[in-house]
C-alpha cells in the first residue's frame, strides 16, 4: 500500500530529519577537500506522528559514478534513479560558501529543496534553498529514522512468504 500512498503523496518538503543532516554533514567532511553530492529523497511527515502534512528529507542518495574534485561535482544524469520520493538535492561548498553558483543555479531545476554544506560542516554551516535559488526555511526534526541496516534483515524464508504472497493475489 506504501506505492499507493506515493501517488498522492503531498508536496511541501516541510523539514529535514536531524540524522539526516547529520549524515550529510559527515560525509561531506569525509569527502574534503573535495565536493559531495547527493540527491535528497522524502517520508511523509505524518510518517513521523508529525502533527503536518508534506514531506521530511529522510534519505541521501549518491548516485553511482559520482566525480568531485575540490571545485565541483558532476553527476551522470543517467545513473540518477528515477523515483517519486526525490525532493532535491544536496552538495558541499569546501570553500565555506553557503549560497548557490551560477552553476548551481543552472542544476536546481529537479526538485523543490537544494541543501549546500559548507567547511568545516558544523550543524550550523549549511543553508537550504528553492529551485530558483532563493534560500528558504528547512526545519531540523528529531524523529526516529529506521534502522538502515532492517533494510537487509530477511532470509529465504521472507523471501518466500512475499513470494506467496504476490501469488496469491
Amino acid at each position: 500500500m506504501g506505492w499507493f500512498r506515493s501517488l498522492f503523496r503531498s508536496g511541501e518538503v516541510v523539514g529535514i530529519a536531524a540524522d539526516t543532516l547529520e549524515f550529510a554533514l559527515e560525509a561531506a567532511e569525509d569527502t574534503h577537500p573535495n565536493e559531495y553530492m547527493g540527491m535528497l529523497r522524502g517520508t511523509e511527515a505524518r510518517e513521523f506522528d508529525l502533527d503536518r502534512d508534506g514531506l521530511l528529507v529522510t534519505d541521501v542518495v549518491v548516485v553511482p559514478g559520482t566525480q568531485s574534485n575540490p571545485v565541483s561535482a558532476t553527476v551522470q544524469t543517467n545513473m540518477i534513479p528515477n523515483n517519486p520520493t526525490d525532493i532535491g538535492s544536496i552538495h558541499s561548498h569546501p570553500n565555506g560558501v553557503l549560497r548557490p553558483s551560477d552553476e548551481d543555479l543552472a542544476t536546481f531545476g529537479r526538485g523543490q529543496v537544494h541543501i549546500i554544506l559548507g567547511a568545516p560542516y558544523r550543524r550550523d554551516c549549511w543553508r537550504a534553498f528553492d529551485n530558483q535559488g532563493n534560500q528558504r526555511d528547512l526545519p531540523v526534526y528529531n524523529v526516529d529514522l529506521p534502522d538502515p541496516e532492517s533494510f537487509f534483515d530477511f532470509d529465504q524464508a521472507d523471501i518466500d512468504a512475499e513470494l506467496r504472497e504476490e501469488r496469491d493475489r
